[in-house]
């Protein structure tokens, strides 16, 4: 591509998927179904402008790891702790029910091979924190015992997600399940968890002493995107995808992260939330391309809409994600309306559903027609529950 090309390409993607986004926060639904749409408008789907290349590609790669970044830094195991054993079991029935479901049914009822039918049960598991958060803010119920539950419920999914993602990917380039690195991947988790709170603090007096005598703007940003890059380049050294690397940066830098050892080393709280403030412009510049380029690499065109397998598909895996994660809601000692308050805010794929999505269309796991499917997917479990939930609390408002 010509470098005039590239400029051109790159100004219509942010500007369409900028654009798109606040059309869709308009229509009081997620940002991120907006790029997705950017990406299905430009593409070979509808326009055919614009097509995914190497140089984009690596953009969006850098913008998926510094959004599972900006997830790690948001991630808040406390608040799992605090939230207690209801968090628990919530977490771990919507986590297990639609990846159990998810693969037994695509193996046995669609006769899909082992490898693709585990990428479809990972790509239910997901948890979109950050629209479970919006909503929950939106209706005021944030701080509720409901809203309480939910948020560790979904931190201890997102944490159970990326490991998950992290042994998928090592299936999908080893051509099979292989427990040695899967034990790796579990070790390499392990370690950053052990180790975040020291490399966070160790990080946060370096940064504070130079920062003090710089003379030039811009030491945090640039310590932080290197930092998150070198965990990316460590990840994939030990064997782990570069997006497990992003993660844990993130979670070493949390401000609300602590080790259940009763040994953390807290982060401080205004150096945190610098990192949160200064990074953020950073963040939200390069994760609308990850989502624009997962709208183009979609070519719906190539799909058999009049074929069957396709609606059914869609269908069968849509209620296994939106009910299987009512699951850990029916374990727990809540009344009905605080079930299906919890139950509709867990629902929502978003931006970790289309992660894992799109490791299986890359790695060469999911054709064109299965990764159609799950977008089908994910795309409905993130537009419908924002707007279930909001007409759910909004009519039975004063249930308990």
């Amino acid at each position: 591509m010509d470098t005039h090309t590239f400029f051109l390409s790159l100004l219509i993607i942010l500007l369409t998927a900028r654009l798109l986004a606040e059309i869709a926060i308009r229509l009081k639904a997620p940002s991120v179904i907006g790029e997705l749409v950017a990406g299905v408008i430009l593409g070979p789907s509808l326009f055919g402008w614009l097509e995914p290349n190497e140089v984009l590609r690596l953009l969006a790669e850098i913008g998926i790891i510094l959004l599972l970044f900006e997830v790690g830094l948001e991630t808040d195991v406390k608040r799992l702790v605090d939230a207690g054993r209801k968090s628990f079991i919530v977490a771990l029935g919507g986590f297990a029910v639609p990846f159990v479901l998810g693969f037994c049914f695509g193996y046995w009822a669609l006769g899909l091979s082992s490898l693709v039918s585990l990428f479809i049960g990972g790509t239910l598991t997901a948890t979109s924190i950050g629209i479970t958060v919006r909503v929950l803010s939106d209706l005021k119920r944030q701080q509720n015992k409901e809203g309480q539950i939910v948020l560790g419920a979904a931190v201890l999914d997102d944490v159970l997600g990326i490991i998950l993602l992290a042994m998928l990917y090592e299936f999908s380039i080893g051509g099979g399940v292989s427990m040695a690195n899967v034990s790796k991947v579990l070790v390499f988790v392990g370690a950053f968890f052990l180790l975040a709170p020291l490399a966070a603090k160790l990080i946060s007096l370096l940064i504070h002493r130079f920062d003090s005598l710089s003379g030039i703007p811009g030491l945090i940003p640039t310590t932080m995107v290197s930092l998150v890059l070198f965990f990316a380049w460590l990840a994939h050294a030990v064997g782990a995808p570069e997006l497990l690397g992003g993660f844990a940066a993130g979670l070493a830098l949390s401000r609300r992260f602590f080790l259940p050892f009763g040994i953390a080393l807290h982060t401080d709280e205004n150096f945190a939330n610098r990192i949160e403030e200064q990074m953020r412009p950073i963040i939200q510049l390069f994760t609308p391309i990850f989502f624009v380029m997962v709208g183009l690499s979609l070519n719906l065109r190539e799909i058999d809409w009049s074929s069957s397998f396709i609606w059914s598909f869609s269908l069968l895996f849509f209620a296994i994600a939106f009910l299987g994660k009512f699951a850990g809601t029916l374990l727990i000692k809540e009344s009905w309306h605080m079930r299906t308050v919890i139950g509709l805010a867990m629902v929502p794929r978003g931006e970790v559903g289309l992660i894992f999505a799109e490791l299986g269309r890359v790695s060469g796991i999911f054709n064109n027609e299965i990764y159609a499917g799950m977008i089908i997917v994910i795309a409905l479990t993130t537009l419908l529950p924002p707007f279930a939930m909001k007409w759910y609390c909004g009519r039975y408002a004063n249930l308990s």
